[in-house]
């Protein structure tokens, strides 16, 4: 099936089998490396994408599913020479450590900015609870979603 959506603002098409995984297209098709191969169980929030906004894990999520959507990628948030406000912040809160979990929590943390202009430390740490970060121990990220909120 010929599948047209929009990927970090570019209009796509490719051809897609019925069992293809919106990881598998992002990732190996597109070479979009921010979409990391976790659990492949949905469970542990690396391959997190946006969809039409809303944080999925693209690990589960077949890509048939994704026509005519819009798709966030980390690779789509920020430059290196502009940074979006998140990738700033957790920078300068060093909340990255091996960077394995960050394009999700980016992602993820960046959906609860758009809908919360001003969320609570339990609401960010509720908000980030499907995102498994074996590094940080989350207080980086938490206070770096924090400090983007006040800044906003």
């Amino acid at each position: 099936m010929m599948l047209h959506f929009v990927v970090n603002g570019k209009e796509t098409q490719l051809e897609v089998a019925d069992g293809d995984l919106l990881l598998d297209v992002l990732r190996d098709r597109l070479g979009l490396r921010s979409v990391k191969r976790g659990c492949e169980t949905g469970d542990c929030g690396a391959c997190t994408v946006l969809i039409d906004g809303l944080p999925v894990d693209s690990c589960i999520y077949p890509a048939f599913r994704a026509e005519g959507k819009h798709i966030l990628t980390v690779e789509g948030l920020g430059t290196p020479g502009n940074l979006h406000p998140l990738q700033k912040n957790f920078r300068e809160l060093l909340a990255a450590q091996c960077g394995f979990c960050t394009p999700g929590m980016l992602l993820t943390a960046k959906a609860l900015l758009d809908r919360c202009k001003s969320p609570s430390e339990e609401e960010i740490r509720q908000h980030i609870y499907g995102n498994l970060c074996r590094c940080t121990g989350y207080q980086k990220i938490v206070e770096a979603i924090r400090k983007t909120s006040a800044e906003q």
